[in-house]
């Protein structure tokens, strides 16, 4: 997989040497940055999220399912204290500029949210494989997320199989989920994600992946940051807006990469990244 710059890069003020994190990309479709953050900003975070969440159930299409006992919901960066650490966190940058190329776009921000009682969610990709990634197996977008809880065993851990990234085939439903068949394959190489506050992932929302099942009381929210490269279309699915004032009072190195409408006032999102074959889960 070809990447667009080289570790040390300082023309962005980057300064992390990502050029392991870019071959697991490459390779497992999946890498991570153990405590990036401090537990206190993860406590905060999940407070934003926490009130998001509250607000966006309180409407109709403020949250989606993603099968049952389990939502995604969309959200504003205003919403969220921390969005500018996040977005403007030397890892964070260099992956993304490594990856997809110093024009890189900030195009989503969101949360999934399994909640007591969420079930095993089929095998499946996040959207279509595209056409330059299945012609030069190149990335054109990244999925970043935080979790806002230490995740254990019960709460329904993120699970993914490494290297399935390229798998591709006619035989996937709307390009995005695998036959029954290919199960196999993926549970051979299955792996849970445990993350801790503070600790940040970066994937590939190609890899082969599914939340698994909640049998706990607590709800194990995780905020979701999208990033595309040039010529990825992503962001058509998305609704992230910003006000004129936060967005005059952005760094301009975040102002450069934050790809979304100025607005006098900001509307509640009306969640339309809906992916019916997750709606029943496992079923």
């Amino acid at each position: 997989m070809s990447t667009h710059a080289h570790p040390g890069d300082t023309a962005d003020g980057l300064d992390v040497d990502v050029s392991a994190d870019v071959d697991a990309l490459c390779t497992d479709g999946i890498t991570a940055r153990k405590g990036a953050f401090t537990v206190d900003w993860a406590d905060r975070l999940h407070e934003d999220v926490e009130a998001a969440f509250e607000e966006a159930r309180s409407r109709p299409g403020g949250a989606v399912g993603r099968g049952p006992h389990r939502y995604y919901v969309e959200i504003h960066p205003e919403q969220i204290r921390g969005f500018v650490d996040l977005v403007d966190h030397p890892w964070v940058r260099s992956v993304c500029t490594a990856v997809l190329g110093p024009g890189y776009r900030v195009v989503e921000l969101g949360f999934d949210v399994p909640l007591e009682g969420a079930v095993d969610q089929p095998w499946h990709r996040d959207f279509p494989i595209p056409e330059e990634t299945r012609r030069e197996r190149r990335l054109t977008s990244l999925a970043f997320n935080v979790t806002t809880v230490d995740t254990a065993e019960d709460m329904g851990p993120f699970e993914i199989a490494p290297g399935t990234q390229w798998d591709d085939g006619p035989e996937f439903d709307h390009g995005m989920f695998p036959p029954r068949s290919h199960y196999g394959r993926y549970l051979e190489r299955a792996v849970r994600k445990y993350p801790r506050r503070g600790d940040v992932s970066a994937r590939t929302a190609l890899t082969i992946h599914r939340g698994t099942a909640n049998r706990s009381v607590k709800s194990r929210p995780v905020l979701v940051l999208g990033v595309d490269g040039p010529g990825a279309t992503n962001g058509d699915r998305h609704d992230t807006a910003v006000t004129r004032a936060y967005w005059d009072a952005l760094p301009d190195r975040v102002r450069r990469h934050l790809d979304c409408p100025v607005v006098d006032e900001l509307v509640p999102v009306t969640q339309k990244h809906t992916i019916e074959g997750l709606i029943m889960g496992d079923a």
